[in-house]
C-alpha cells in the first residue's frame, strides 16, 4: 500500500492531531541560543519537557492502525495482527527520540529518507509480522512522516532557522567559489563562446587525409579522414616483458594497444614510426576526434611549420603559428593548460633539424613542467632521436606496427569507399594476395594508398611492368613527399633523387650478394664513402656519415632496425633497386646464375624490367635452357616486365609454359604447385577453363595454401561460383589448410551445397559454422559430445547427414534427437557411443557404423533401408540383433561382424536388392551362401579380393545367383583366381573390378571368363 493510497483511507484531522501529541511546542525566534536544536529535544515523551511516556505513545500508534482498519475497503493486513502492528508502528515513532538532526535537517531529508532513518532505529519492530503487516507499516511510517515535516514547517522556529542556515550556507557557498576561482580559473563567457567556434574549425580543418606525392589525374589527394582512417597498432619499444627505460614510479606497460587509445592510457607519449606509417594521420585523428567529444582541447603543432615562423612559439602564440585564423581571447590558451584541458599534438621531430632538436626538448620540456596534467603526443621517425630522448620527462616510447593483412584490407575498402570507386576494391585486393613484392610492400598507409591511387587511376589494373609502380614509390619517397609538405633540407648534405638511388642501390646489390636482409651501419657507410666521389659535387660535402644519416632519416626506404644495423623497409625495394645496379653494371650472368634459388625471383624479374630488349632476350633463353617447371614460369612471370621484348622469345616462353597452365590433372597441379608460390601470379581464373583445367587450377591453389594461404585464398575464391561438383569437392577438401573464419566467408559460403559434406576437422572449424549458411551434410572430427555438435549447426533442423568421427567423447546420442530430417548417420571411430535406440524417432534410412562400437539398440531403427556395419554382432544369428522391421535394401558385413552370426537368418529380410561382404574373418558356409541364394530381389552383389585370396574354398560353395545382374570386387591386386565365380554368377550383366592401391592389371586378362559381360576397371 502506497503513502497516498493509505493517506486516502486516513483522514489528516485524524493523523495531524496525533502527530502533534509527539513534539512540545516550541517558542518564537530562531532557537539560535540553545543551536542546534535536535529532535531528541523536541519529542514530547523524552527530556526535561516530557508531556508523553512509551504507553501514550503506543496509544497515538494505536489510534493511527485503528483508523486504517476501520476505514472502508478491504483491510490492508490480516485484523488478528493488529496488535503487533502497533507494537511495531509505536516502537518506530519512538525512534525519533534517537535521531541525531534538527527539524530543519529533517526538512532536507524529505519523508522517505526520515522514515529510513526511523526503520534501521527499530529493525527488529517487523519481526514476525506478514508481507502485507510489513508493507502496511512502511506506507503508515511514510505518511507519518509526511505530517512530521509538514508539522515542523508551521513551527515558529521553523522559518526563522532556516533563514538563518540558508544565510550561513550561502555564505559559506560564496567563499568556497571565490577561493576555486582564485586557485583554478576558468573560460569566461568570452573562453566558451570562441571554443565553440574554435573545436569545430580543428574538426574540420583534420578531418582529411592528404598523400602527398602523387601526380595522378583520376584519383583524388585527399579523402576524408573519418571515413578513410584506420586504427593502427603501437607496441611499447624495448624488450617484451620490461621498460626500455625504467623511471621511477612509472607504470609498466607492455604488448600492442590501438594507436588512437595510447592518450588514454598515457598522459605523455613519444610515437616513433617509418615514413608513411601513419604519425601525421593519427594526430589528425586524435585532433577531430577530441574536438567533437569537448572534452580536450587540442592543439596541432606540426613542427616543419613552427620551425620556418622562427622561435618556437609560446602558448598564446600557438593557434598565429600554425596559420588559424581565429584570434582567442588574451589568456585563452594559458588558462586551458592551466586547467589541464589541453590535448598538445607536436607532429615531427625528426622535420627538426638535428642541431635544433635539443632547444625543441628545452621547449617542449618547459611547457610540460609550466602547465603539468595535459596529454602530450610527440612523434617521430625512429633513427631521429636515441630512445631515453625524453624519459626524464616521464614520457612512454611507443612505435606503430607495420600493417597486417586484415588491416591492409579494411585500408583498401575505405579508400575505395572515399573515393566511390568500389568497383576496384576486389580485384585490388585478389592482386595484393597473389603477387608477394605487392604485398611486401603495402605494410603502411602511405604505401597502401600509392597503390589504390594507381590502380584506380588504370582503370582497375596495376601497371603492365611494376617498374613503373616502384619508380612512383621511390619518387615519392625520396623528393616529392617532403618538397610537397613544404619540407626544405633538415640535414646537410641535401641528396638529390639520383644520387639518394645511386647510394641504395649499391646498399641493396651488397645484400642480395650477400643473402642477408641487414648489415652493419660501419659497412654501409664505408660503401657510401666509396660511392661519394662518384656523384655530383655538390652532393656529400659533409661527408659519408652524414650522407648515410640523411638516408635514414628521410628517405623512407633504409631504416635502423636495432643500434648499428641498418636495412631496407620493404624487401621489394632492395630487390628492386638491387636489380637496377646489376643491370647498370652489366652482373646479368651473375643474376641469372643464381636463378635456381627462389630468393633471387624478384630480382630476376626487375632486372628484366631495367634491362635493354637484347639484354632480355639473353636472360629469358638462359633460363628456358634449364628446363625446369619452375623456371619456365619465371620465364613466363617476367613477360610482365618485359614493355620491349623479340616477338619470337615471347612466344617460345608462352608456349613452354602453356603445357604447365593450366593444370589439366591432378598429379600435373601438384608438380606445378612444386614450383612455389610463383604459381599463384600466373593461375588463370574460371573463365574460358574446361571443368578438367578449373579443378586442376583449384588443386594447384589448394597445395600453395599451407605456404602462401592469402594468395590461394585469392585464386580459391575466384570458383566459389563454379558449377562442377570435382571442383566444389576441392573447394570443401582444402579447408584445413586456412584460416578457418576467413575461408568460410570468402569461399566456402558461397559454395552450392548440392551433393556437398561439408567437413569440420577442428575446434575454429565447427565454431564458425553458426555464421554460415546451413548446410544440409556434415562431418565432424575430434572428442565432441553430441550435445556441442548439435549446438554448433547453423540450423540443425536443415541437416539430413551427419558424419561423426575419431571421437571418445561421443556417449549419449539422445542429443541428436534435435536433427529431426536427418536421414544418413556414420559413426567412425566413436568407441564409446551408446543407445542407438533413442534414434527410433528420427525418420533415419541408412546407417553406417564404420568401426568396433556398441550396437545394443540396433533393432529399433525400424526405419533403415541401407544399413553398413562392422562391429561383431551378438548372437548366433542376423535375426537377433538386425532390426527385423527395416526395409532394409543394401547390407554391407565386414571384418569381425559375422564372426559369431555368420549369414543365418540373411532371407528374413526379402527386400534386399544389394549385399556388400567385407574382408571376413570367418569363411562363408554352404548355409550362409543358401540364406544369399534366397533373397529374391538380389541384383547386386560386392564382395572383398580377400576372400577370394585369404578363403577360396568359400566360393566353390557358393550356388548360383541368377538374380545378381551387377558384380563388384574391390582391393584386387590382379592376381584372384575368378573361375570358380563366374558359373555361379549366370545373369551377370557387369562387372567393376576395384584396384588395390599400388597394384595395376589388365582388366581384360578377366575377359574370358565372363564372356558378354562388361568388365569395367576402377583406379583406387
Amino acid at each position: 500500500m502506497e503513502p497516498a493510497v493509505l493517506g486516502g483511507k486516513l483522514a489528516s484531522s485524524l493523523v495531524a492531531p496525533l502527530v502533534k501529541k509527539l513534539f512540545v511546542t516550541g517558542g518564537p525566534g530562531a532557537g539560535l541560543v540553545d543551536r542546534p536544536v535536535r529532535l531528541s529535544r523536541l519529542v514530547s515523551f523524552r527530556g526535561e519537557q516530557r508531556t508523553l511516556g512509551e504507553r501514550e505513545v503506543r496509544g497515538l500508534a494505536g489510534k493511527l492502525v485503528a483508523g486504517s482498519l476501520d476505514s472502508p475497503g478491504e483491510p490492508p493486513f490480516p485484523r488478528d495482527e493488529t496488535e503487533a502492528v502497533t507494537d511495531a508502528l509505536a516502537a518506530r515513532l519512538l525512534a525519533l527520540g534517537d535521531l541525531d538532526m534538527d527539524d530543519v535537517q529533517a526538512v532536507r531529508l524529505g519523508h522517505r529518507e526520515l522514515a529510513k532513518r526511523l526503520r534501521y532505529g527499530a529493525p527488529t519492530a517487523t519481526a514476525g509480522l506478514s508481507a502485507d503487516a510489513c508493507h502496511f507499516l512502511d506506507s503508515a511510517t511514510e505518511w507519518a512522516c509526511l505530517h512530521i515535516l509538514e508539522f515542523f514547517t508551521r513551527r515558529s522556529t521553523f522559518v526563522a532557522r532556516t533563514l538563518v542556515e540558508q544565510s550561513r550556507t550561502q555564505a559559506d557557498l560564496i567563499a568556497r567559489v571565490d577561493e576555486l576561482i582564485a586557485r583554478v580559473p576558468r573560460p569566461d563567457a568570452r573562453d566558451t563562446a570562441f571554443e565553440r567556434r574554435y573545436l569545430p574549425y580543428v574538426a574540420e580543418q583534420h578531418n582529411r587525409i592528404t598523400i602527398y606525392g602523387l601526380d595522378l589525374r583520376d584519383s583524388p589527394d585527399r579523402w576524408p579522414l573519418e571515413v578513410a582512417y584506420l586504427s593502427l597498432e603501437a607496441t611499447l619499444d624495448g624488450e617484451p616483458d620490461r621498460d626500455p627505460v625504467p623511471v621511477e614510479g612509472a607504470p609498466a606497460r607492455t604488448g600492442r594497444t590501438p594507436a588512437d587509445e595510447v592518450l588514454k592510457k598515457e598522459p605523455r607519449v613519444l610515437l616513433r614510426g617509418e615514413a608513411g606509417s601513419g604519425k601525421t594521420t593519427l594526430v589528425q585523428w586524435l585532433a577531430v576526434t577530441a574536438a567533437r567529444a569537448g572534452t580536450l582541447v587540442p592543439y596541432v603543432l606540426p613542427l616543419r611549420t613552427l620551425i620556418r615562423t622562427g622561435p618556437l612559439p609560446n602558448p598564446a602564440a600557438f593557434l598565429s603559428a600554425v596559420g588559424c585564423p581565429l584570434s582567442p581571447p588574451d589568456g585563452w590558451t594559458e588558462r586551458v593548460l592551466t586547467a589541464g584541458r589541453a590535448l598538445v599534438l607536436v607532429d615531427g621531430l625528426d622535420e627538426v633539424p638535428a642541431a635544433d632538436r635539443h632547444t625543441t626538448r628545452d621547449w617542449l620540456r618547459g611547457l610540460i613542467h609550466a602547465y603539468p596534467g595535459n596529454r602530450w603526443l610527440l612523434t617521430t621517425r625512429p633513427t631521429a632521436v636515441r630512445a631515453d630522448w625524453l624519459a626524464q620527462e616521464r614520457f612512454r616510447e611507443l612505435s606503430l606496427t607495420p600493417m597486417g593483412r586484415a588491416e591492409v584490407a579494411t585500408f583498401v575498402h575505405r579508400w575505395h569507399e572515399a573515393a566511390r570507386a568500389q568497383e576496384y576494391e576486389q580485384r585490388l585486393l585478389d592482386a595484393l594476395r597473389t603477387k608477394r613484392d605487392l604485398s611486401r610492400l603495402v605494410t603502411n598507409p602511405l604505401m597502401c594508398g600509392l597503390i589504390c591511387a594507381l590502380h584506380r587511376e588504370r582503370r582497375g589494373y596495376l601497371p603492365t611492368g611494376r617498374k613503373e609502380l616502384y619508380d612512383a614509390a621511390l619518387t615519392m619517397l625520396l623528393t616529392r613527399r617532403d618538397r610537397e609538405r613544404g619540407m626544405g633540407a633538415v640535414e646537410d648534405p641535401e641528396l638529390g633523387e639520383e644520387a639518394q638511388l645511386e647510394l641504395l642501390q649499391r646498399i641493396a646489390y651488397a645484400l642480395v650478394l650477400s643473402g642477408r636482409n641487414e648489415m652493419p651501419l660501419e659497412t654501409a657507410e664505408g660503401m657510401v664513402e666509396r660511392a661519394l666521389p662518384t656523384l655530383a659535387p655538390a652532393s656529400g660535402q659533409e661527408g659519408a656519415s652524414a650522407a648515410l644519416r640523411t638516408l635514414l632519416l628521410r628517405s623512407g626506404v633504409v631504416r635502423r632496425p636495432a643500434e648499428g644495423i641498418l636495412d631496407f623497409v620493404h624487401r621489394t625495394f632492395q630487390d628492386y633497386l638491387a636489380a637496377r645496379y646489376a643491370v647498370e653494371e652489366g652482373h646479368l650472368p651473375v643474376l641469372t646464375s643464381r636463378a635456381g634459388d627462389s630468393q633471387w625471383e624478384d630480382v630476376i624479374r626487375m632486372a628484366v624490367a631495367h634491362a635493354r630488349p637484347r639484354e632480355r632476350v639473353t636472360v629469358l633463353r638462359e633460363l628456358l635452357a634449364r628446363d625446369t617447371p619452375r623456371l619456365t614460369l619465371l620465364a613466363l612471370a617476367c613477360l610482365e616486365h618485359a614493355t620491349a621484348l623479340d616477338p619470337m622469345v615471347r612466344a617460345e616462353v608462352e608456349e613452354r609454359a602453356a603445357e604447365l597452365i593450366p593444370p589439366r590433372t591432378a598429379e600435373a597441379a601438384r608438380d606445378l604447385a612444386a614450383a612455389g608460390p610463383l604459381v599463384l601470379e600466373l593461375l588463370p581464373g574460371p573463365d574460358e577453363l574446361t571443368e578438367t583445367e578449373a579443378l586442376g587450377v583449384t588443386v594447384a591453389a589448394s597445395v600453395l595454401g599451407g605456404e602462401v594461404p592469402d594468395g590461394a585464398l585469392a585464386v580459391l575464391r575466384r570458383f566459389r561460383e563454379h558449377p562442377d561438383l570435382d571442383v566444389r569437392r576441392q573447394l570443401v577438401g582444402t579447408w584445413h589448410r586456412f584460416d578457418a573464419d576467413d575461408y568460410a566467408g570468402e569461399v566456402l559460403d558461397h559454395l552450392d551445397r548440392t551433393d556437398l559434406l561439408l567437413d569440420c576437422t577442428s575446434p575454429a572449424q565447427l565454431g564458425t559454422l553458426a555464421g554460415m549458411r546451413p548446410w544440409p551434410r556434415f562431418r565432424v572430427s575430434g572428442p565432441h559430445r553430441a550435445e556441442e555438435i548439435v549446438s554448433a549447426l547453423p540450423e540443425p533442423t536443415a541437416v539430413t547427414e551427419l558424419n561423426i568421427g575419431e571421437n571418445p567423447l561421443l556417449n549419449d546420442l539422445t542429443a541428436l534427437r534435435g536433427l529431426p530430417a536427418l536421414t544418413r548417420l556414420t559413426f567412425h571411430e566413436c568407441p564409446n557411443a551408446l543407445g542407438l535406440d533413442r534414434l527410433a524417432g528420427l525418420s533415419l534410412a541408412e546407417l553406417v557404423i564404420a568401426s568396433h562400437a556398441e550396437l545394443s539398440g540396433l533393432r529399433a531403427l525400424t526405419s533403415l533401408t541401407l544399413l553398413s556395419l562392422v562391429p561383431k554382432l551378438p548372437g548366433t544369428a542376423l535375426t537377433h540383433s538386425l532390426p527385423l522391421e527395416a526395409p532394409l535394401g543394401f547390407l554391407y558385413l565386414g571384418d569381425q561382424c559375422t564372426e559369431s552370426t555368420g549369414l543365418r537368418g540373411l532371407a528374413h529380410w526379402k527386400t534386399l536388392h544389394t549385399l556388400s561382404l567385407g574382408a571376413l574373418a570367418t569363411e562363408p558356409t554352404a548355409e550362409d551362401w543358401r540364406e544369399v541364394a534366397a533373397l529374391p530381389g538380389l541384383t547386386r552383389l560386392y564382395l572383398d579380393a580377400a576372400i577370394f585370396r585369404d578363403l577360396p574354398a568359400s566360393i566353390g560353395r557358393m550356388p548360383e545367383l541368377p538374380s545378381v545382374e551387377e558384380l563388384v570386387i574391390s582391393r584386387m591386386e590382379g592376381s584372384e583366381h575368378l573361375a570358380a565365380l563366374a558359373p555361379r554368377l549366370p545373369g551377370l550383366v557387369r562387372a567393376s573390378f576395384m584396384k588395390r592401391r599400388g597394384h595395376d592389371f589388365a582388366v581384360a586378362e578377366f575377359a574370358p571368363l565372363f564372356p558378354g559381360v562388361e568388365l569395367v576397371g576402377i583406379d583406387s
